[in-house]
């Protein structure tokens, strides 16, 4: 295992424990380190493929040490009584997105949840590479499922780079970027890597651009050499054949646009790819939702492809290819928890039977991320992931929903008789230096060791936007910008700056009157602020040569919908940027420097 991994794991470990006792310890006596916890008389699904037995499971120190149905409570053993419940291992989501605009959005209400749902492994495929260590740190601080940290990989024009710049996700269409991309993530120590490799927009939309088979084989090899296992978007069969020859690891999603044939099959089973179908977020009418209307053209297409991707789920489960477990959460409405849970029902109504179904949402799904030998079955020696249930789920599927506690690195992080209380949503803001950045770094990171990043329209159609740091005069450096604007109606380019490492810290600028920058080339600018409550702008001119430029926080607008505008407070500020707005085709060039706040008189 990586060292980051290991560290992580440790404080993992030892937070959890603590946190436990604080939110449990009236209900249970915890384990000491290399004291025995046992779970007695429990019904055991150990996700091997065995029938389920009735028995007894010793933790010590996190690990499994034994379990059988004669295993017997060592004396001094901490016990908690399995009698009326079933023990699985944890259950895994290897597509989620911990966004802004899921539901719930908060870090720690998110992980909270998947706890609450019995999921104790999931990969975030939302965050961009400079937030990997914060996040992973504050993760450490509270209790959570393993989170691992997915980048991000697209083609110029993919589904993925229309949303994002490219610190974010990589754009890259030969075999040699695609292997430069790899390394240049390399520092970050992402967990895995994700690869947008298919443009088509489920024929909803126009399609956008697809990675070559030479591209993704030349990307997924260089991962490999690094110990990294790619997961793909994916979403037809001809580039789900495509996939499997170039050696993904892992389909993250269903393959929709038809029934695959004999031969792409025949590509897939060869390869030993797993796949993760996300059935929860194809779902056409989720549970609770109206009536389909079945008039509508758009709907009959909907129920059309999820008919194709539940039957290729079924051609390729009786073909022997792995099933793993992954929703897309926090995408399209997708509750996190809860869509883990109902993709293993949709399994079920897909044709799997309950036991396959458990055992794609444990075992397969470790199996494909590499954790087969640590963890995703109830045996000696596996990390002991544990989620127990008032129910029997492989006869009666919906007893999923029925978690009654859940145990990380052996210590219990969610008990349903004890709900633990909410944790603060955000972690608190530090006070805001006044020099964001005077350029003066050659490494081409802020004055407070921060990445500035571009801020690009969303769409197919884009701005294109390049920056680079030049001599002002001696000993003095600015950061020059250009950019090419897209060729649509209000195009928009600038840069942003994060006011921490992958804006995961909130900064508190209460102390300041508002932004201060030097400015170069005149026209209209719109200076940005992104705070945890949205996005904050404020219109300004400047003129020939260098303009000081001093904007009070009271001259800052809410960018979204102004009746529902939140209060401005000054202590959630996550960037401050500055864009630039010019005419459909038409060049744009800027120069910024000594970016910050200024204080209040």
């Amino acid at each position: 295992m990586p060292p980051h991994k290991e560290k992580y794991v440790l404080r993992l470990l030892s937070v959890l424990i603590l946190a436990a006792v604080c939110l449990f310890g009236q209900q249970f006596a915890f384990a000491r380190p290399g004291q025995v916890t046992a779970i007695t008389n429990v019904e055991v699904f150990d996700a091997t493929g065995a029938a389920p037995w009735q028995g007894t499971v010793l933790i010590r120190d996190g690990r499994i040490i034994e379990a059988g149905p004669k295993v017997k409570a060592p004396r001094g053993a901490k016990v908690i009584k399995g009698e009326g419940r079933a023990l699985l291992p944890g259950f895994y989501d290897v597509h989620t997105h911990w966004g802004p605009r899921a539901t719930p959005s908060a870090l720690p209400e998110v992980a909270a949840n998947y706890l609450a749902s019995g999921v104790t492994t999931v990969l975030d495929f939302h965050q961009p590479p400079e937030a990997f260590q914060p996040r992973r740190e504050w993760l450490s601080q509270i209790p959570s499922p393993h989170v691992n940290m997915v980048a991000r990989m697209s083609t110029p024009g993919g589904h993925g780079a229309d949303w994002s710049d490219q610190t974010t996700t990589k754009w890259v269409f030969t075999d040699e970027s695609a292997q430069r991309a790899v390394q240049e993530l390399l520092p970050y120590e992402p967990d895995y890597i994700k690869v947008f490799t298919d443009g088509w927009r489920y024929g909803m939309s126009p399609e956008e651009t697809s990675m070559n088979e030479e591209t993704l084989s030349a990307l997924a090899t260089e991962a490999h050499r690094n110990n990294i296992r790619i997961l793909t978007h994916t979403v037809t069969a001809q580039r789900g054949a495509l996939a499997a020859r170039a050696g993904v690891d892992i389909i993250a999603h269903s393959l929709q646009d038809r029934v695959i044939t004999e031969e792409e099959v025949a590509d897939i089973v060869a390869s030993g790819l797993y796949y993760a179908p996300t059935l929860a977020i194809y779902e056409p009418r989720r549970p609770g939702a109206p009536e389909l209307n079945m008039e509508s053209a758009a709907v009959r297409q909907r129920v059309w492809k999820y008919g194709n991707a539940e039957e290729n789920l079924r051609i390729l489960f009786a073909a022997g290819v792995p099933v793993a477990l992954g929703t897309d959460a926090g995408i399209g409405g997708l509750v996190h928890g809860d869509a883990t849970l109902r993709e293993i029902e949709l399994f079920v109504a897909a044709g799997l039977p309950e036991a396959d179904a458990l055992i794609a949402a444990t075992a397969n799904s470790a199996a494909a991320l590499g954790f087969a030998e640590d963890r995703g079955t109830i045996a000696a020696g596996k990390r002991a992931e544990i989620v127990l249930i008032d129910g029997k789920p492989w006869k009666t599927i919906s007893d999923v929903r029925k978690t009654s506690l859940v145990l990380v690195d052996g210590a219990v992080v969610y008990d349903a008789a004890n709900p633990p209380k909410p944790l603060p949503a955000t972690l608190a803001a530090r006070p805001a230096p006044a020099l964001i950045d005077d350029f003066e770094r050659a490494d081409g990171r802020t004055a407070i060791d921060t990445l500035p990043v571009t801020d690009l329209d969303f769409g197919m159609e884009r701005s294109v936007i390049t920056f680079t740091r030049r001599p002002r005069e001696e000993g003095d450096h600015v950061l020059s910008v250009s950019a090419n604007m897209a060729r649509k109606e209000n195009p928009m380019a600038g840069v942003l700056f994060p006011l921490s490492r992958g804006s995961v810290i909130p900064a508190d600028v209460t102390t300041y009157e508002g932004v201060s920058a030097e400015l170069f080339g005149a026209g209209d600018y719109t200076l940005r602020i992104v705070s945890m409550q949205g996005m904050w702008e404020a219109k300004v001119s400047a003129g020939e040569g260098w303009n000081n430029i001093n904007v009070p926080f009271t001259d800052f607008t809410f960018a979204g919908n102004r009746e529902a505008a939140p209060e401005w407070t000054g202590d959630d500020l996550l960037q401050v940027g500055v864009l630039v707005n010019r005419a459909a085709g038409e060049t744009a060039w800027f120069e910024i420097d000594d970016i910050g706040f200024y204080p209040a008189p």
